[in-house]
């Protein structure tokens, strides 16, 4: 309460001071609106259809004097029509609530050399660096995840940057399946006994000739978590250390992405199935993604892909090991499938080979579509988003097909866009074969949305 109680009063002194103000004030304003459906539901101990209308609204105020900055920005996120058979959770639903309240302060010495500057960030953010598959502000969620910490960003001539990150995720609120659907406000707050901390490095050319350069990134991320008085954790402790190469698409080259990343550390079992004290578990967890696709010389700038996503799952829950790699604060929506009521593939215990198609019509139109055979990586883990497993790992492995699109078009005179997609997701031998499965044949779920800017 005490930082939202700062944030409206820094609000209403900068607007107060406007006449005298020498620096800038800016502002926008967003506001997006979607309606989806899901029909044949995947979730353990949920079935049937589900229908959901989204709206966010985001309003952002900076006010910059030289070097220094204040940004604040507001989220409202609400959804209608939802039941208490729907999977509602707080990544739909946080009504008006401080989404980032932070000074920056440009022009600080470099770390990269003499041609190098940096810049800082204080206060609650959001935060995107390199692929976003470690950490990222989402966009196609109804609710934004951010942080509250310090942030410093160093980049040089070459357009190389480093990173250097230390922050709290915030626990978005509300919470409870009742307070979710009457879009109940409560307060979000930092989560003080949880720490995200990240050393991200980015050479901008790393080999080869100009047109065909890679650019090359190496990291390590840490999370901390304990116990508090309002809610217990896995107490995890672990790092993830990762390296990414990658060359942006471009007409009549190949381009390339290849990220992976090992975790070590520790955390608690999650049941008294796995180990009955439920003592500390040493994670040994890994990640890999490799996509190479080409930029067609044709009308629409057509790209062709093949993508390879892996995340490793736990082989024996009764090792003492922890071998799924959680999806902790990173991107999954543009290497999986469309999320929000649908989104049965996260980055936990999935091999999942895929083939892209993109193209696009005239500047205004574009559209995507993405084949996925997924599987899990150990039959023996669970399918991470329906909540569902087979101990003994005789339900097999494979999930099925999926078919994901998507539309945009953005009229080139207007802050308009409008956006559609259609995701299929036929079940496979271990959806039809595991206890409590889902009962349908497939899941198809389908959205529209339309944002405008002010």
């Amino acid at each position: 309460m005490k930082l939202h109680t700062k944030v409206l009063l820094g609000s209403l002194l900068i607007c107060a001071g406007a006449p005298a103000w020498s620096g800038s004030l800016q502002w926008s304003l967003e506001t997006r609106i979607r309606a989806e459906t899901l029909d044949g539901q995947f979730r353990a101990e949920l079935q049937g259809s589900d229908q959901l209308i989204l709206a966010r609204t985001l309003a952002t105020l900076v006010a910059q004097q030289n070097s220094l900055a204040l940004n604040i920005e507001l989220q409202d996120s609400r959804s209608y029509h939802g039941d208490y058979g729907t999977p509602m959770s707080s990544s739909l639903v946080n009504p008006l609530d401080v989404l980032q309240a932070y000074v920056v302060y440009e022009g600080l010495p470099g770390i990269l050399g003499t041609d190098s500057q940096s810049l800082i960030k204080v206060g609650r953010q959001t935060v995107s660096i390199g692929s976003k598959r470690q950490i990222e502000r989402v966009n196609f969620a109804n609710v934004i995840k951010s942080y509250t910490g310090a942030h410093i960003i160093s980049t040089d001539g070459a357009n190389d940057e480093l990173h250097l990150l230390v922050v709290t995720p915030i626990r978005r609120m509300p919470n409870d399946i009742d307070s979710l659907l009457d879009n109940a406000m409560v307060f979000d707050g930092e989560q003080w006994r949880r720490k995200i901390w990240a050393l991200h490095y980015r050479r901008a050319t790393f080999a080869l000739s100009q047109q065909e350069a890679l650019s090359a990134e190496a990291f390590v991320y840490g999370l901390t978590e304990n116990d508090t008085a309002t809610g217990v954790t896995q107490r995890r402790a672990l790092r993830t250390f990762g390296f990414r190469l990658y060359r942006a698409p471009a007409m009549g080259i190949w381009d390339l992405d290849i990220e992976a990343a090992w975790r070590r550390g520790s955390r608690l079992a999650e049941s008294a199935h796995d180990l009955p004290n439920r003592d500390s578990l040493a994670v040994r967890a890994w990640m890999g993604v490799a996509q190479i696709g080409r930029t067609f010389a044709v009308k629409g700038r057509s790209r062709l892909a093949l993508e390879y996503y892996f995340a490793s799952g736990d082989r024996n829950p009764h090792d003492g090991n922890y071998e799924q790699y959680e999806r902790l604060f990173g991107a999954r929506r543009t290497d999986l499938n469309n999320t929000s009521l649908h989104g049965p593939m996260t980055p936990a215990n999935l091999s999942a080979p895929a083939l892209r198609f993109e193209t696009n019509f005239g500047a205004e139109h574009d559209l995507r579509l993405k084949y996925t055979m997924p599987s899990l990586a150990s039959a023996t883990d669970s399918w991470s988003v329906a909540k569902l497993r087979d101990r003994s790992g005789l339900s097999g492995k494979r999930l099925g097909h999926a078919l994901d699109t998507r539309w945009r078009y953005r009229p080139s005179n207007f802050q308009l866009e409008l956006e559609s997609g259609l995701s299929i997701f036929w079940f496979g031998e271990f959806a039809k074969n595991v206890a409590g499965g889902p009962q349908a044949a497939k899941a198809l779920y389908s959205y529209v949305q339309v944002s405008y800017q002010f």
